[in-house]
């Protein structure tokens, strides 16, 4: 079981990465749960530097349609090749584990599945309504891959009516094509504003990543464009390569806390209606949080 120690070890960091022990039978019970239901999470697959802080806390991202992606993002430790078949238990299995963890909210992600004709949306939308079914008091957030650019795939979930669709930028659009080599940043900006399209009453959430080589202005148009897409919730966290191979795209500059605080500030004036913006920050972080936050903003609480 990948730790924050294993995941960063590689890496020298600031100071202010420096993080409390968390209580290491909270995380083995989590452990045990997840093996049991053959359950992945992005926490462990992605090497989340929150994983002990969250897990001690009781909470997880689930990450369906297996732990293979069919691309391979620079910035990303989730392993890529060839995916497994689906399992058809996974939707029942994910919503169990809701259930016994007594979970308010709920986060489910996914690897990328460009080899399926729906891009996994069919597999999203049966978790969401098996979670639903077991526990109709969740609340259910979904951070999606681009589904291919095809806002059919994207319809199949908005019509589960989840509480929040995201869909990570991660990264500028210069640096996109070097960071993310199979994506398209345009491509995803047309996911995000077709989302309320599709369901007026869903949040929108996004999140991107610093310290890869990009500027002050051009982290100035990407929220520009996030706000222009119709997103609600951003997220803003400090890159962390998961390795020093030639694989992972190389960590350029840390980013202080305050120059953190900056952005979230100017994010917020841009008209978000949520905005985390920390070192530590990552999308799933605390999301329940920043879907109540946002729901304050517009009075839906």
């Amino acid at each position: 079981m990948p730790t924050e120690a294993s995941a960063l070890a590689s890496i020298s960091l600031p100071p202010w990465f420096k993080q409390q022990i968390p209580d290491a039978q909270h995380i083995e019970r989590m452990h045990r749960l997840l093996k049991a239901g053959d359950l992945a999470t992005v926490c462990e697959g992605a090497h989340c530097p929150n994983l002990g802080e969250c897990w001690a806390r009781g909470t997880a991202t689930f990450m369906i349609l297996g732990n293979i992606c069919t691309r391979a993002c620079r910035f990303c430790a989730v392993k890529n090749g060839t995916p497994l078949e689906i399992d058809e238990q996974e939707p029942h299995a994910v919503a169990a584990a809701v259930k016994k963890l007594n979970l308010r909210y709920v986060v489910v992600t996914s690897v990328t599945r460009d080899d399926l004709p729906d891009a996994g949306a069919g597999h999203f939308a049966q978790t969401i309504q098996e979670i639903r079914a077991q526990n109709p008091q969740a609340k259910i957030e979904v951070l999606i891959p681009d589904l291919g650019g095809k806002i059919e795939n994207l319809k199949i979930m908005a019509d589960q009516a989840p509480e929040v669709i995201g869909h990570n930028l991660e990264t500028v659009s210069r640096l996109t094509k070097s960071v993310r080599p199979a994506a398209d940043y345009r491509r995803s900006l047309r996911i995000l504003e077709s989302i309320k399209d599709l369901a007026s009453g869903i949040l929108v959430k996004s999140g991107f990543m610093v310290g890869l080589g990009e500027t002050h202005e051009e982290i100035i148009e990407l929220m520009r464009d996030l706000r222009d897409a119709g997103c609600d919730i951003l997220t803003i966290g400090q890159y962390l390569a998961p390795s020093k191979t030639e694989r992972h795209f190389a960590v350029k500059r840390f980013l202080e806390p305050k120059e953190f605080e900056d952005y979230r500030l100017m994010a917020l004036n841009l008209g978000f209606k949520y905005v985390a913006s920390a070192p530590l920050v990552r999308s799933s972080y605390k999301a329940e949080e920043a879907y109540q936050a946002a729901c304050r903003s517009v009075n839906r609480v």
